[in-house]
């Protein structure tokens, strides 16, 4: 399945509003829970079923907008809440370890799916996934919400109309603040694995990965095969086992070069970006805020804010209508590329002190810049060095 050629299902035919099961409601699960609740007010969905370990209190449900008259039903047993709702959608906003299994399980029902990020956890899950989803024929929407804004299609024009000259290279950079309570709200929060089992819950493949998928996204469409290297740079400030302040080095197999850093780490919150570099300027995308700013020779700044398509109404559309899906799998396959090199690396070691400040450890170092490589409080800067742990796909070069 591509993003241009997705085929839409064929038994979406029931008039009314389109019933939708959502796991995981808690955490960034209440986003969907209120994105629900807006398109069921539109009449676009109906929210059938709430599958929790535990289930939600009225004041939950109430909280979102749902009352006595409107409660969906509620089990811990996902698959038996998909056969009595009569499912047709699944929204999955679950642990990473746990995405592959639930998808397959809504699959073999013939349900479709609106999966949150990351997909999976492996490159060897997501491949199961996609084939699993594909067998079935039912769609699966990868919950990217930024490949919903329509500032992506403009920045394609500006690039394919020349605005900025030949492009040169992508960049990224976020750089969030997270406090040690965000690494303890869950037990696979900043985890690499649990036991045997990987979670790779790291700053690129997880609270910034939309940074990442965004800048594959433009610069290759998010095609796993239009890679030719991964070069990571990973270092953790908090007490955890993942990477919180890390960068990350890609190029395709058309010689572009995409480089990536971001920190959990901040002592200010800023808004990530991605930079489309040309030899005749560049364009910025604040991908959360759809905003978008070009900057090149012989024109003033042009500055402009674009509307979004929310994703799980994209993926009704392309049921009830054949829109094309934003975010299928395949557009999620470079992305995945990346979890993959994050995942096999070895373990982030400690950023070392700050220079001449020997008791400044934890995120205090990842703010003074002791962690080597490209930070996101600075331009991107060269590629990391020939030691870091770098993927490259099988066969030769």
């Amino acid at each position: 399945m591509t993003r241009d050629m997705a085929t839409p299902a064929q038994d979406m035919t029931a008039p009314g509003p389109v019933p939708v099961v959502l796991a995981g409601a808690r955490g960034h699960g209440r986003w969907h829970l209120a994105n629900l609740r807006r398109l069921q007010d539109r009449g676009r969905v109906r929210l059938a079923g709430v599958c929790e370990l535990e289930p939600l209190s009225a004041g939950e449900l109430a909280g979102a907008g749902f009352h006595d008259e409107e409660l969906p039903a509620q089990s811990d047993d996902f698959g038996a809440l998909l056969d009595s709702t009569g499912a047709r959608i699944a929204v999955i906003c679950t642990p990473i370890q746990t995405h592959t299994g639930l998808a397959l399980t809504a699959a073999a029902r013939g349900v479709h799916l609106l999966l949150e990020k990351p997909p999976a956890a492996t490159w060897a899950d997501h491949a199961r996934m996609t084939a699993g989803v594909e067998g079935a024929g039912v769609a699966c929407q990868v919950g990217f919400q930024s490949f919903g804004s329509h500032a992506l299609p403009a920045i394609r024009d500006l690039v394919r109309t020349g605005a900025i000259g030949n492009v040169t290279g992508i960049g990224a950079a976020g750089a969030w603040v997270r406090d040690d309570a965000y690494f303890r709200r869950a037990p696979w929060a900043g985890r690499r694995r649990l036991g045997s089992t990987d979670v790779v819950d790291g700053v690129l493949t997880n609270p910034l990965a939309h940074a990442v998928a965004t800048a594959l996204d433009l610069a290759c469409r998010g095609r796993a095969e239009d890679l030719r290297s991964i070069e990571t740079e990973l270092f953790r400030a908090h007490h955890i086992e993942a990477d919180d302040t890390s960068s990350v080095r890609i190029t395709t197999t058309g010689g572009l070069p995409v480089t990536v850093a971001v920190t959990l780490c901040a002592e200010q919150a800023g808004e990530p970006y991605v930079i489309v570099h040309g030899e005749r300027g560049r364009i910025t995308f604040w991908y959360k805020q759809d905003r978008v700013l070009v900057q090149r020779a012989g024109h003033g700044p042009e500055e402009t804010v674009h509307g979004r398509t929310d994703l799980l109404e994209n993926l009704v559309d392309h049921l009830e209508r054949g829109a094309p899906l934003l975010a299928p799998p395949a557009s999620t396959g470079a992305f995945m590329r990346v979890v993959e090199a994050v995942r096999t690396a070895p373990s982030p070691p400690r950023c070392p002190p700050v220079p001449g400040r020997p008791g400044t450890t934890g995120p205090a170092a990842a703010r003074g810049g002791s962690c080597p490589g490209s930070t996101p409080w600075s331009p991107p800067g060269p590629s990391p060095s020939p030691s870091s742990p770098s993927w490259a796909p099988p066969g030769p070069g």
